[in-house]
């Protein structure tokens, strides 16, 4: 069994990704800051699953406190195998109003982390970190593939995660550590965030608000139901890249997605055929810092790691919906 640190283990996907790799019986050190981006009684509900394994370590930490990371390091890291990092400030609309707060957890955040890996790269066989289908950006092409530009983000939160691989990258030259960076596409399930639209749009339904569509309703998004994203995380931490780049260094990035783009209309639908009822639905213009569509091309990661989505929003939604009427109280 290994020893893994995990940051953002209160975060979704952290909280999922940490409680699959207890139950394997790793030894888990899990980090976060339980900031008030959202519930922070959501987040403790998460580590509330995470507690009763006796192999679970937490400290809430902020990954910029260069120091307590440190002494952190100091204390587990001749213990430690690999890091997760999935901690950051997420949310593209967001980022709109608190640029400063992405540029500290996204950036400073992310270089701690890679300078507390970097005296330890001897003994780290592995460091995984989340990136975001956001860098993308209106890319003119799906589905989108790693070998797409990325120069061209259109919101700082995708501007923070494109500069999140460039640090990866030169620390994995300069002092051999692997790496892999994991592009997210819209990830959803039980315990989800509750900025993100999966929830918005299960809270209008479920009370009968009316729900604000963007766009008109014309878009398209990769939905990957949180059981694939788990997977994908650790199938990649279990393949630690040896030389992926022309120069020989130990770094690659991998889209995990559904590999198949729904049109969010439909996406509602199935939402509201879980709940068995229907809601007003409020056309919008497109909104600042959002893209028309993401769809993930996987040829890479299945061929590096074996990743293959098994959910379809038609199997995914209904557990999803499920969880959310039993943690909301919700008929």
């Amino acid at each position: 069994m290994a020893t893994i640190l995990v940051t953002g283990t209160a975060g979704f996907i952290g909280m999922h990704v940490t409680r699959k790799l207890l139950e394997h019986g790793d030894t888990v050190i899990g980090l976060d800051n339980l900031n008030d981006y959202y519930a922070v009684t959501l987040k403790r509900d998460r580590l509330a699953c995470l507690t009763p394994f006796d192999n679970f370590i937490f400290y809430q930490v902020d990954i910029t406190d260069s120091n307590a990371i440190s002494e952190i390091f100091q204390k587990h890291g001749s213990d430690l195998s690999s890091v997760i990092h999935l901690a950051a400030q997420a949310g593209v609309r967001y980022s709109l109003d608190k640029p400063l707060a992405y540029i500290k957890a996204n950036v400073t955040g992310h270089t701690v982390i890679n300078e507390a890996i970097r005296h330890y790269a001897s003994q780290i066989k592995h460091f995984v970190f989340a990136s975001s289908s956001s860098i993308y950006g209106n890319n003119n092409h799906t589905p989108y593939s790693v070998t797409d530009n990325t120069d061209c983000p259109v919101s700082l939160y995708a501007a923070t995660k494109k500069s999140t691989e460039l640090i990866a990258h030169s620390y994995a030259k300069l002092y051999g550590i692997p790496t892999t960076g994991l592009r997210f596409f819209t990830v959803y399930g039980p315990w989800g965030r509750p900025d993100m639209s999966p929830i918005l749009f299960a809270d209008a339904i479920a009370n009968s608000a009316p729900l604000k569509i963007f766009n008109h309703g014309d878009m398209k998004r990769d939905f990957t139901y949180i059981d694939d994203i788990v997977s994908g995380v650790l199938l990649a931490l279990d393949k630690a890249p040896i030389k992926q780049t022309k120069n020989g260094t130990p770094y690659r990035i991998l889209n995990l997605g559904n590999n198949r783009s729904e049109n969010l209309l439909d996406y509602i639908e199935e939402i509201e055929k879980a709940f068995g009822k229907t809601t007003e639905k409020i056309m919008l213009p497109m909104q600042a810092g959002d893209v028309y569509e993401t769809c993930a091309d996987i040829t890479e990661t299945t061929a590096a790691i074996n990743y293959r989505p098994t959910t379809p929003i038609s199997v995914g939604i209904p557990k999803f919906i499920q969880w959310y009427k039993d943690y909301y109280k919700t008929p």
